[in-house]
């Protein structure tokens, strides 16, 4: 008898409650306390989904509390099932008339429930974590309540730089394609960073015998970095299953994203420890405050008395996040006071601080989370390593006097599984049992580079060539042993590094230029030969057909200065011998091409016995002597240019070959063929290709081809082998030199490069290429440098022996001049006093006998008195 009312009580309220929400109204019924009613969509077969469902009914608790006005919720389960929600969203709508719709959680349930909801106008707050960019254009009514999860993506960018590991292998979910728009995101930011995605592994949402094969292959590979988006129970079995497989041991690591990392607490023991060792990304929010402390208190005690199966019962994001939206919801519902357009409206102002973070909406999304946790599986537990914020860093709190820092490794010390504190490598080594496949090229025109050779009778391949034997000198440099088998390809170079593209090969080792379009299909170690491209020309001779040969003994300032000794000393001789050589005087003109004739003639036409003077004798000596070094050194060198053949291209560069339409070569299968074509311009129905060294001499020798084009390396091993008749002519284009091809982020790479730098600085490279180029040495002489020009430097001390010589007989000369003419102007100076005597004498009787002649009455008086 007590039941019965109860029942009739319970049922009286299902129908006042159902009344009440007639056409979405929240005050169609006397009871102003009830504002509205609200649906929301879970999947309670998962964890999250019970969260937000213990959540969304405190925030619910909390809300009435606040404003004493109460919305009736209706929480249906979707069961992970997409047609699953959208019946239970019609439902809702059309049987219980909600105003309002919050959830589902996967984006494939998310976009029919946003269908339904945009087609009543009934906003649907989502908790996927990604939307496409069109959702909002097609679902106006669809809200993501939920921050995307592209910024965790360059968090786990950021680890995997910070720990120098090269290549990552992505396991993910094939289901939900949130997943799919998530990995972009990922390619990118690891690809920013230098890292590249070896190999991306879908598994299905159920449990399949699949799952142990495919992780079978993975443990076959090199690859040891996983980067993991599953979800919760996916994830559980797939480390389960790693533990059976030993891939939860040393070398491993395995990075979980955050449907997982934030789940990290709820696990039960058993579950935890075989993950022991995982880095772990997860959205942080603050756990901190009154506010949350209450909350974290009642969601305790909830959770266990609804869900008392799970093993712990705190909250984690995905339950702070539910409350968030209901609470949003709530307020909005209460400052519209209707449905439609009016409440969505209302929902996008929203802008307050939450649980979970900062409640805002920006093109109908949650404002992104911008700091993530950095969490290491221990044991049965787990370790709060730090944090990572976009465009700051790693740090260890979020203090205002935190320290960031680029790299993972301030966060302190890692617990890698398998126990051990060192850094994995990230990749292991091959092992005999599966060696590494290393491609050597079969058409080769330098045999001295790479040479297979098969031996019918042995059955067996021999790789020899200087390609060969750098890289054995370089795997000897490795601190590590590296296995590896050689296998022969018979076809082109940018073919044989495609096969590494296609995994046929995991090396290519020979004569392999590094060039832009071949990084598509590989990488390269440092080049370990001289880089650039040069053209090989036939010579012909240079000094045929010089009119100005005879000149090219001395430089022209040695010729100046010869000819001004002569003048010199020629002047010195005239000068000291004009005395006593009758046909050394005459008119001013005369004398003149005497001093020219006797400054180159010197030494021929007066020898010493026609010398009057012991000066010009000495200043002679000398200049014979300086004379027959001139002429000897003279005549040796023009006889040494004469009889040595020097040799100039006949070609000097591409502009003639291209103008002339002559024919050109380089070696098949090279990279060459387009890039004269697309780089240097030439007309590709001109170019030749070759497959030996003898055929390229042939065609140059033959003029078949004006001029090779050959990478410096095969220039040089060329003319050790052909010296005599040909040259390179032109600059040289820069192209990459030779290096080995392993895949794009192969681990191996930075260790290969770093043995063979190792080797180049030992000298030990060099020593390789000096013998294989001494094997192929000519045995012809050629010059190696044209015949010099001497110049005055070579003669410094013998024209400052001549020309000192002179000038002393010259100074000498010239104070014997000095007293001679000092002795001739004093008697000169007698005779002029002299003559003037004479001369006033001679007046004076002139003088005398005219005045006689003037006066002879005067006279006869005198004489007769």
């Amino acid at each position: 008898m007590d039941k019965l009312p109860l029942c009739s009580i319970l049922v009286l309220v299902f129908i006042f409650t159902h009344r009440a929400t007639v056409n979405g109204s929240s005050n169609t019924t006397g009871n102003d306390k009830i504002i509205g009613v609200i649906g929301a969509i879970v999947d309670n077969s998962s964890r999250i989904g019970k969260e937000q469902s213990v959540a969304m009914k405190l925030a619910l608790d909390d809300f009435y509390d606040k404003f004493n006005q109460s919305l009736i919720p209706h929480i249906r389960d979707s069961q992970g099932e997409p047609i699953q929600a959208a019946l239970e969203a019609m439902d809702l709508i059309n049987t219980q008339e909600v105003q309002a719709i919050l959830g589902p959680r996967t984006w494939e349930e998310t976009s029919l429930v946003a269908e339904v909801g945009s087609q009543n106008q009934i906003p649907t707050l989502s908790f996927a974590d990604t939307s496409p960019q069109w959702a909002a254009e097609r679902w106006p009514f669809l809200l993501q309540a939920s921050p995307n999860q592209f910024k965790q993506m360059n968090a786990i960018a950021a680890i995997v730089q910070s720990w120098e590991w090269r290549r990552v292998t992505v396991i993910y979910e094939d289901r939900d394609s949130s997943a799919t728009r998530v990995l972009p995101h990922l390619s990118n930011a690891l690809r920013e960073v230098g890292v590249e995605i070896s190999h991306l592994l879908a598994l299905p949402p159920f449990a399949s015998s699949s799952l142990s094969r495919e992780l079978e292959k993975l443990k076959e590979g090199q690859g040891r970095v996983f980067v993991v988006h599953l979800s919760f129970g996916l994830a559980e079995r797939l480390f389960e299953m790693a533990k059976r497989e030993n891939m939860m041991g040393k070398d491993y690591v395995w990075i979980t994203t955050d449907p997982i990392t934030s789940l990290v607490h709820a696990m039960n023991a058993s579950t935890i420890s075989k993950m022991e060792g995982i880095l772990g990304v997860k959205s942080y929010f603050p756990e901190t405050g009154d506010r949350f402390l209450d909350f974290r208190h009642r969601f305790y005690d909830r959770f266990s008395l609804e869900h008392p199966e799970e093993d712990n019962h705190e909250p984690d994001i995905f339950a702070a996040q539910a409350y968030d939206a209901a609470w949003t919801m709530a307020i909005a519902m209460r400052e519209s006071n209707q449905g439609g357009q009016l409440l969505l409206e209302k929902v996008v102002l929203s802008d307050f601080n939450g649980l979970s973070g900062k409640v805002e909406f920006i093109d109908n999304k949650l404002v992104p989370v911008n700091i993530f946790q950095i969490v290491n599986v221990v044991g049965r537990s787990y370790r709060e390593l730090g944090f990572w914020s976009d465009g700051q860093g790693f740090s260890v709190n979020l203090n205002e006097n935190a320290t960031y820092n680029s790299s993972m490794k301030a966060l302190g010390g890692v617990f890698w599984p398998g126990g051990p504190w060192n850094t994995p490598r990230g990749w292991t080594l091959p092992t005999s049992a599966n060696p590494l496949r290393i491609g050597v090229p079969v058409l080769t025109s330098f045999k001295e580079y790479v040479t297979v050779e098969y031996d019918p009778l042995e059955g067996n391949t021999s790789y020899t060539g200087f390609a060969i034997d750098v890289f054995k000198e370089t795997l000897e440099q490795l601190p590590f042993y590296l296995s590896y088998n050689f296998v022969s390809f018979n076809g082109r170079y940018n073919d044989l590094v495609e096969q590494i593209h296609l995994k046929n090969f995991d090396a290519v080792v020979g004569a392999v230029t590094i060039v832009s379009g071949r990084y598509q299909h590989a990488e390269f170690t440092h080049p370990y030969t001289e880089s650039g491209l040069v053209m090989i020309v036939p010579v012909i001779s240079k000094t045929s057909n010089r009119a100005w040969l005879f000149m090219k003994p001395f430089t022209m300032a040695m010729w100046l200065l010869v000819g001004a000794i002569n003048v010199y000393n020629g002047f010195v001789i005239w000068l000291l011998e004009r005395n006593n050589c009758p046909e050394l005087k005459g008119s001013v003109i005369n004398q003149m091409g005497m001093l020219i004739w006797l400054a180159f003639n010197t030494l021929f036409s007066i020898n010493g016995q026609r010398l009057h003077s012991n000066l010009s004798r000495m200043a002679m000596v000398v200049w014979l002597f300086v004379a027959l070094v001139i002429m000897q050194t003279y005549t040796a060198n023009l006889t040494s240019m004469l009889t040595v053949q020097h040799l100039g291209p006949t070609v000097t560069d591409i502009e003639a070959l291209k103008n002339s339409n002559a024919k050109i070569g380089h070696c098949s299968g090279s990279f060459l063929s387009n890039y004269l074509v697309d780089v240097l311009d030439f007309n590709r129905d001109n170019i030749r290709t070759f497959n030996s060294t003898k055929d390229y001499a042939d065609a140059l020798q033959n003029r078949d081809i004006a001029a090779a084009f050959l990478e410096v390396p095969l220039a040089n091993l060329f003319l050790a082998k052909y010296c005599k008749g040909f040259t390179i002519a032109g600059p040289t284009y820069k192209v990459g030199g030779f290096g080995f091809a392993f895949p794009r982020g192969s681990p191996l790479l930075p260790s290969i490069t770093e043995a063979l730098l190792k080797v180049s600085e030992s000298g030990r490279l060099r020593d390789l290429e000096n013998n294989m180029i001494a094997s192929a040495k000519c045995h012809d002489v050629e010059p190696d440098k044209e015949t010099p020009s001497l110049s005055p430097n070579s003669f410094l001390v013998l024209f400052i022996m001549s020309g000192g010589t002179s000038t002393l007989a010259l100074l000498v000369y010239i104070l014997r001049v000095d007293r001679s003419i000092f002795r001739h102007r004093i008697m000169w100076r007698l005779m002029k006093a002299a003559m003037r005597h004479w001369r006033s004498q001679n007046r004076i009787f002139s003088r005398r006998v005219s005045n006689v002649a003037e006066n002879p009455s005067n006279s006869s008086n005198t004489l007769d008195p």
